[in-house]
């Protein structure tokens, strides 16, 4: 296999009744799934796991149980796709660290008595590199960049539930290495409206790498989430509950260095079994919350355990977890902002703008 040592150009590194059945048969469910996937750099085609949408980060980074006419969740739920949305086209882009950049464009019609569609693209630019051998001769530049192609389906099965589900054609290619393979999500919805409240089960990333990089087949970043959302009756507050992860119970990154000891004698500290099982428990959970102060203007705040403990520091934990945003609407378009705080580093800031074509085609009439 040949050697490249590549270098990044720039100043970075990179690195109800029917509702409360629905919850204990999708844990149910989860219990069933084969517990092979892992987190955290484990898998191919994490660029999958990047989260696209704003309003989804201000949220904090998950948001799978609101049918509110907004395409962009459809990317996290492809059971959200629904006639509210039909002409509909919603692009975003990502300026994340360094020179990397990613981002999305999706647009989707609805079809009388077959379903609603969408089709997407989702891409993932590393940058420009040099490249040098073993001495570290200057050997040329190359490029990495990564790509997938979602196409979605869903169609309501009453007034209640919805299903649905996207095919996803990955291309991979870093330097001279190239990577092709497929995924699918499939996600199942409830909304009541009478009562303000949704729930949803997502299984995401289910597929195979059928074109290795270099004759090694690598795991693809499997995931099942299950997610809440209530409006509050006659207030203009929305909370959202999504668990993550729950095929696999214990997520926790255990750093030793930083391991808590007896200032006497150096032993590591213990921590309870409660304690344990809350770490555990909180990791799983994000949570969101929307401030709707009209139909035109959206405040937007979120927290992610697993973020927060996982990334900030011991001597200054910050904001690291946290996340804002707004949503707002001009004229035709739907202009979404949302800034997720990772480390004393900072964050990228998340852009996505949307808009239904019929809406131009209405006005000219």
């Amino acid at each position: 296999m040949k050697k490249v040592y590549g270098i990044k150009e720039g100043t970075g590194y990179k690195e109800q009744p029917l509702f409360y059945t629905f919850i204990p048969c999708a844990l149910y469910f989860c219990t069933l799934l084969p517990c092979y996937s892992q987190i955290g750099g484990n898998n191919t085609y994490e660029f999958l796991n990047l989260v696209n949408p704003a309003r989804v980060v201000a949220l904090g980074g998950t948001l799978i149980s609101v049918k509110d006419n907004d395409l962009n969740l459809s990317i996290q739920n492809p059971s959200l796709l629904d006639s509210t949305v039909h002409n509909s086209l919603s692009m975003s882009y990502v300026d994340y660290f360094t020179d990397i950049q990613y981002g999305y464009a999706v647009y989707s019609r609805t079809f009388k008595k077959i379903g609603s569609f969408s089709a997407g693209m989702q891409f993932m630019d590393y940058g420009s590199f040099t490249s040098a051998g073993v001495t570290g001769e200057i050997t040329g530049q190359f490029t990495a960049a990564e790509y997938a192609l979602n196409l979605s389906y869903a169609r309501p099965i009453d007034s209640l539930f919805s299903i649905g589900g996207t095919v996803k054609t990955i291309y991979s290619a870093l330097e001279e290495y190239s990577s092709i393979g497929n995924a699918i999500d499939f996600g199942a919805t409830y909304n009541n409206k009478k009562h303000l409240v949704s729930a949803a089960l997502v299984i995401k990333n289910f597929g195979r790498q059928w074109k290795t990089y270099y004759f090694v087949r690598e795991p693809l970043p499997f995931e099942v989430q299950i997610g809440v959302s209530k409006k509050i009756s006659h207030a203009p507050f929305r909370i959202n509950f999504t668990a993550t992860h729950l095929e696999k119970w214990d997520i926790t990154y255990s750093d030793p260095s930083i391991a808590d000891s007896d200032p006497i004698t150096g032993e590591v500290i213990e921590d309870s079994k409660l304690s344990k099982f809350s770490d555990k428990l909180a990791r799983h959970i994000v949570f969101g919350g929307e401030i709707l102060l009209s139909k035109n203007f959206h405040l937007r705040v979120g927290y992610n355990f697993q973020r927060r403990k996982e990334l900030k520091l011991e001597t200054r934990s910050g904001i690291a977890g946290f996340s804002f945003g707004f949503g707002l609407r001009i004229n035709r378009f739907h202009l979404s902002y949302g800034y997720a705080r990772y480390h004393l580093a900072g964050g990228p800031n998340h852009f996505t703008i949307s808009t239904n074509l019929s809406e131009f085609h209405s006005k000219k009439k």
